[in-house]
This record gives structure tokens, sequence and C-alpha cells, in this order.
């Protein structure tokens, strides 16, 4: 999950890149709800991005071009639920490789109590529109990095199945009929996505409250901050009786979060909905033993960029975590309103784990991946907690064509961990690694 100081950065960045990278005036030939401006060094695109106004106006994008090269015909759209990706690493990346590439912000952009997942798509939508329309391009292939992941494969899942897939008594929220019709996209790439801000919501819930109205009463058999229970911030030690019991607690706390939620909306038409202990107890983050490999052997891009297939291994560092941070309204609480958790910070479960009701919430990457047929990329990074996550992506998706790999060193942002190394320079290849194998799956299906 992307946190808020990262976010703030990266919208500096892309402002600053905006501003004084680019030149930009209106063109007026614009259509279908966006209003493009183009840039008075159109050939640099690459290193000086077209800024991109969408409809409504708090969507926007960022448009590069390769630098040099032959016009690209395919396209890359990347887009999150909230963080701003309008100077992602795989903007510069994927266009020094030839591509075109969108970076998109959505409407709920930076604010989380401002998502109504649904609608995202929406977003989506208008930048594939746009890429089908730009001189060339043939193929659009959607990225979704973290939370990109859920928002892409559902706005696929729609796409190609119709609003029946969003739709139904099971799901928390449903969708409307403003999604029918979705263009569909040629391709997905995941990168470390993860299974859901819903189910990243529920994992990351401390379940010893006892009271939602006050975070300091809480059950010391279920903290994950007791050192009776195994909490050790150097090396942890959870009995497997322990996560047994904290992992379906967490789930029953998450299913009365939901009934509150829907209470308020009972006589509300929304209100703030806070989840105090909602940052910061996440057992996986805690503790490296949980979800640390893959379970069958998996391909491996190696740091001198060849692959092996083996059993995968997190060389990801201990989280982190502490009671006070976990206990404090700034780093511990979540604030949403009702909508927004029910929309994309819920999901209904019996264990955190091992037995999630996936498609009750939209979501959800492993229930969307079932309803795609398109030809599928699954990538984790070595050095974060998504490995297992995005292998059983890769196991429970539909696509004929589909591929996994997990990059060695990697961190969540693909850049590589320094702090893992053992010995100086032994990731230092990650992104380049990384960014290769896009390259080579996308030119072997759409070149």
């Amino acid at each position: 999950m992307i946190r808020p100081a990262t976010i703030r950065r990266r919208a500096a960045i892309a402002v600053l890149c905006v501003a004084a990278m680019v030149r930009l005036k209106p063109d007026t030939t614009a259509d279908a709800g966006s209003v493009r401006l183009q840039a008075d060094l159109f050939a640099a695109e690459q290193t000086r991005p077209l800024y991109i106004q969408f409809t409504p106006a708090s969507v926007k994008g960022a448009l590069y071009r390769p630098d040099a090269g032959p016009a690209p015909h395919v396209a890359v759209l990347l887009i999150h639920r909230t963080s701003n990706f309008l100077s992602h690493i795989a903007t510069t990346e994927l266009a020094s490789r030839g591509f075109l590439v969108l970076a998109m912000n959505p409407r709920s952009d930076n604010n989380e109590a401002a998502v109504r997942f649904e609608e995202n798509a929406l977003d989506i939508k208008s930048g594939v529109e746009f890429l089908r329309r730009q001189p060339g391009i043939t193929t659009v292939v959607l990225l979704g990095h973290s939370g990109g992941g859920p928002a892409t494969s559902f706005y696929q899942a729609v796409a190609e199945k119709g609003t029946g897939y969003c739709k139904g008594p099971a799901k928390l929220v449903e969708c409307d009929d403003a999604l029918a019709g979705l263009p569909r996209a040629d391709g997905l790439v995941l990168v470390d996505a993860h299974p859901g801000v819903s189910v990243n919501g529920l994992r990351s819930l401390n379940p010893a409250v006892l009271d939602e109205r006050d975070p300091r009463k809480i059950d010391p058999a279920l903290d994950p901050f007791n050192p009776a229970n195994g909490y050790d911030p150097k090396r942890p030690h959870y009995s497997d009786a322990f996560k047994q019991a904290y992992f379906r607690a967490q789930a029953a706390r998450m299913n009365r979060l939901i009934d509150l939620a829907r209470a308020t909306l009972q006589t509300k038409d929304d209100d703030v909905f806070l989840v105090v202990r909602g940052e910061g107890a996440r057992l996986m983050e805690l503790d490296p033993s949980v979800h640390h490999s893959t379970v069958k052997p998996r391909k491996l891009l190696k740091n001198d960029g060849t692959s092996v297939t083996q059993i995968v291994e997190s060389v990801r560092p201990i989280g982190r975590g502490s009671e006070a941070q976990n206990a404090s309204f700034t780093n511990g609480t979540r604030l949403l309103t009702a909508k927004s958790f029910l929309s994309a910070n819920a999901i209904r479960a019996r264990d955190s784990m091992d037995d999630i009701d996936w498609c009750s919430s939209n979501n959800s990457t492993p229930c969307a991946l079932r309803a795609i047929s398109i030809p599928l990329l699954v990538t984790a990074m070595g050095a974060h907690y998504f490995i297992r996550d995005n292998e059983i992506h890769f196991e429970v998706a539909a696509s004929a064509d589909k591929d996994f790999v997990v990059v060695e060193g990697a961190t969540h942002g693909i850049r590589p961990c320094t702090a893992c190394e053992q010995t100086p320079g032994q990731y230092a290849n990650s992104v380049r690694n990384f960014f290769d194998y896009v390259q080579r799956w996308i030119n072997a299906r759409f070149s």
C-alpha cells in the first residue's frame, strides 16, 4: 500500500515535472470528455510528458512517448485507486523501451475517504478511449501496481463480463449501469499487486479492540504487541495457535465493522467512519514467517538477468510496527466514510488469510482475475510481502495465456532493497531486469 508521505512526494514531483519541463497550450480539437494539451516539444515526451485533463476535472494524466525510435503501436495505461502515478517509475522506463505510456490519477486522487471504487472504472475508460484515438496505437495494456491491481483487474472484469459481474446480493456495494459497455484492454500486467485494499484493511486490523469508540480497550490475549503473544521487534515468535486465533478475530472484527457501516447508511446518506487501530497490525509485516514464500516452485528473475525455477523466499526485513503507532490517531486510525469503507475497504471473511469471501467486495484482485481472459503477466517483488498473494493471483486467473515471475531483491516500488543485501549491489539490477522482462512479455504478444 502506498503511504501518504510517498503520495505527497510523488505529487510534488509530478507538479514540478509538468510545470518546469513542459510548456503547454490547449488543443480545441479534443473530444469524448477530455481536453488534450499539446507540448511545444512533442518529440521529447519521454522526458517532457504531456499533461492530459480528463472529465471530471479531478481526473488527470501525463502522456509519455519515446524520445527516439519508431512510433509506438502499443500503449500502456497505469493507474491507482488514490496514489499519484503521474511520475511513476514505469512512465519513463516503458517509454524508453518504445511504448506510449499514459499515467493517470483517478477522481479519488490522494483521498481514501472520497473513494467510490466502482466509479474509478469510468476514469480508466476515459484513458482507454483516449489511447485508442492516438495515431498508430493498436494495443492497450493495463498496468496495475499495488492498489492499481484491483483497479485495473476490476475494470477488465466488467469490460469482459458486463455489469452482472459487479452486481448481486452478495456484493457489499453494487455497481450501476454507468459501467455498461466498457472498452476492453488487450493485456494486463500486475506489478506486486495486492489482493485488494479491502483485504489489506482486513489484515491490518488489530483484532484485540473491544470497543470501536475507545482504542485503549483491548483484549491482551489478541494483542499483537504483547510480548506474551510472541511480539519482539527484532525476532518475533508468534505461535501457530496465536496466528490462527488472530486471523479469525480479524475477520470477526471486519464483519462487525461492516454491520456498523451498513447501519449508519440506514439513517444517513453518509457519515465519517473511523477505524481505530486499523493500521500497523498486519502480522505479515511484524513477522516475516507469514506468507514468507511461494508454495510451489516458481520463476525467479535473478539479479544477473537469468531465471531459475524454485520455491521463492521473500528477503524482506521485519516491519517497524509498534503499539504506540497502532494506538495513535495519526498513524493507526483510518479516516473514511461509511460509503468509502464499504466500497473499497471492506470484505467479508471468516479468516483473514485463508477464508475470505473474495467476491463480496468489488475491490478484490482474486475475484476479478477469475473473470478475465486477456493475456496476463503477474509479477511479485522479492523483498516484499505480496509474493504468496501474487502466486494466488496467478493460480486463480482464468487467462489461458498467463505468466508469473518474482523479481529478486526488489522492494514494493521495484527498486533494489539495499537493506536486504548481504553483499553490496546484490540486487542492484532489479529495475532494469523488471522492465526488460515486461518489454519482452508485451512484444512477444503484441509486436
